[in-house]
């Protein structure tokens, strides 16, 4: 009964402290993850830089999976080139370690002085920064917490026969241990819980230094797992190739270290030394070892990536999403632009729309016009994992400036697909009706359409520029063609009550009019999507146009 509580309270402690990892990293994206990812984006440009922006924004992090999915997501998205790619990674893997080196020593004195700052920080409801900074000292304290109730609860039992005699066949089994080790850093979705669990052993005794090594050579390989699993949601290999590349790089460099493991043990260990300090120090040297190893080796293995992960050559489905990355989920940062990126694709396809529109009527060409009809369904399907991929976001992990971010998309894709469907249902339709029916318009109506055609492919291109780069200026002057919509449709309108007058109105008349409507009813979409977004975010937009008497 006393060991079963034991586990219990083990695995209390090992849930303590992933969760302190959780509350570490979730604070430091919501106060630094915009600028570490602009940090990391810049310093892709040559190796050394990535290497060191690797190092520096997983320390910071804390995380490896979250470095590895921002430079997978600019790999896979074409914006940088696979050598720097996996050049982060290996500064990532070095960067999980410094974490470890620091709570290797005996720091626990430190947890409560954390956890009352931390606690002071966070209930600072208006000042949103000093909470986040609150949650990432507040996760350091629990972490420390933990620490100090594993080695409290496994201590009592270093000495048991029935431990001992488990340990025994890990130390005769070297492999086995690498096994173990792999699992549980698959398991716990990280490598630093999973040292600091070994750790905790190796300083209690319960766990022989051979083993303690192997154990974390297996967890430098189960961390590499999930990012592979979760992150290659797509059907492109080309998407794959940076997380592979890491997982084949530790797991050939994690073999070839157990190897090793024997001449190392006498190395880092002694009759004075820390068993603690002594893992720390072998996970900390076996990753700035692969690092320096792998380094000026990095362009011949991308080549070979590229050789086992080509990209794709066929044409993808247009309807399927290609930037909504399911293992981007963890890190709203990421993505929210994913989201943004496929967003911009709606803009795209409704100017395909619109130019099939212009053309259909231009020539009467009704093929073109069914061309533009099915890209209806284009932006209907790619509209709906927009909206269920924001909808599946954690809300927790998302601050204020996400949030609203997450509303501008949402925004900004709902728009578009409405104005889709004014195009396709009233534009289409009419102008189809018409060619067939032989309507003919006059070279005046014809250029009237086309120059609203024409204005309103610009105003949507400045739609979608405002919803990547908000200006209030370049927004009041989206906001402003309503008016010369208005006054366009106004001006036909009179145009046809007085040839209806003087009897000379017609099918033709009332066509023209219909889509100057309709053309005038999609610009208001495009000024909704992006301007008032803006406008109102600067407080320049009015809640209502009727006038206030009062």
């Amino acid at each position: 009964m006393a060991f079963l509580r034991a586990l219990v309270a083990l695995a209390g402690a090992v849930a303590l402290l992933l969760w302190g990892v959780r509350m570490v990293q979730t604070g430091v994206q919501r106060a630094f993850g915009a600028r570490l990812r602009v940090l990391l984006g810049r310093a892709l440009r040559n190796r050394v830089a990535a290497l060191a922006a690797g190092l520096g924004v997983t320390a910071v992090l804390q995380s490896s999976t979250a470095t590895g999915l921002m430079v997978a997501g600019f790999a896979a998205a074409g914006l940088v080139d696979l050598v720097p790619a996996l050049t982060v990674m290996l500064g990532a893997d070095i960067g999980t370690t410094l974490i470890v080196q620091v709570l290797s020593f005996d720091i626990a004195a430190f947890a409560p002085v954390l956890l009352v700052a931390g606690v002071a920080l966070f209930r600072r409801g208006d000042a949103r920064h000093a909470r986040d900074i609150g949650r990432v000292l507040i996760g350091l304290g629990l972490m420390l917490l933990a620490l100090h109730e594993m080695l409290g609860v496994v201590t009592p039992y270093e000495n048991t026969s029935s431990l001992r005699t488990l340990l025994a066949t890990l130390t005769g089994q070297p492999l086995l241990a690498l096994v173990i080790g792999i699992i549980m850093a698959w398991a716990a979705h990280s490598s630093i819980a999973t040292v600091l669990l070994v750790m905790s052993f190796a300083g209690s005794g319960a766990l022989g230094p051979g083993a303690a090594f192997a154990v974390v050579l297996g967890a430098n390989i189960g961390t590499t797992i999930n990012p592979l699993l979760e992150g290659t949601s797509g059907d492109d290999p080309a998407a794959r190739r940076v997380p592979l590349g890491n997982l084949m790089a530790r797991t050939l460099g994690a073999l070839l270290a157990l190897a090793a493991v024997p001449e190392v043990v006498p190395l880092l260990t002694g009759p004075d030394a820390d068993a603690s300090r002594a893992v720390a120090n072998f996970h900390t040297l076996f990753n700035v070892v692969l690092a320096l190893l792998l380094f000026p080796l990095v362009p011949w293995y991308s080549r070979l990536l590229r050789w086992l992960l080509p990209a794709r050559v066929d044409p993808a489905d247009p309807t399927r999403p290609l930037y909504l990355d399911e293992a981007a989920r963890e890190t709203p940062m990421v993505a929210l632009g994913g989201a943004a990126r496929e967003a911009l694709r709606l803009a795209d396809v409704l100017e395909a729309m619109l130019a099939g529109l212009s053309t259909g009527l231009a020539q009467g060409d009704r093929q073109r016009l069914a061309e533009a009809h099915r890209l209806d369904d284009v932006l209907d399907r790619l509209n709906t994992s927009i909206r269920t991929y924001l909808a599946g976001l954690d809300a927790e992990a998302m601050n204020e400036a996400d949030h609203r971010r997450a509303t501008e998309i949402l925004t900004f894709a709902t728009n578009m697909e409405h104005a889709g469907d004014v195009v396709d249902r009233n534009l289409l339709v009419v102008a189809s009706r018409a060619i067939k029916r032989g309507w003919a318009l006059t070279r005046e109506q014809h250029a009237s359409l086309a120059a609203a055609l024409a204005r309103v492919e610009t105003n949507l291109r400045v739609a979608a520029s405002l919803f990547l780069n908000p200006d209030q200026r370049l927004a009041r002057q989206l906001a402003e063609e309503k008016l010369m919509f208005r006054n366009l449709e106004t001006e036909a309108t009179d145009a046809h009550f007085a040839a209806m007058r003087a009897g000379e109105a017609g099918e033709a008349s009332a066509l023209h009019l219909d889509l100057l409507r309709d053309i005038r009813r999609v610009n208001g979409h495009l000024v909704a999507a992006a301007a008032y977004p803006v406008l109102e975010s600067r407080g320049e937009l009015l809640p209502s146009r009727l006038r206030d008497d009062a």
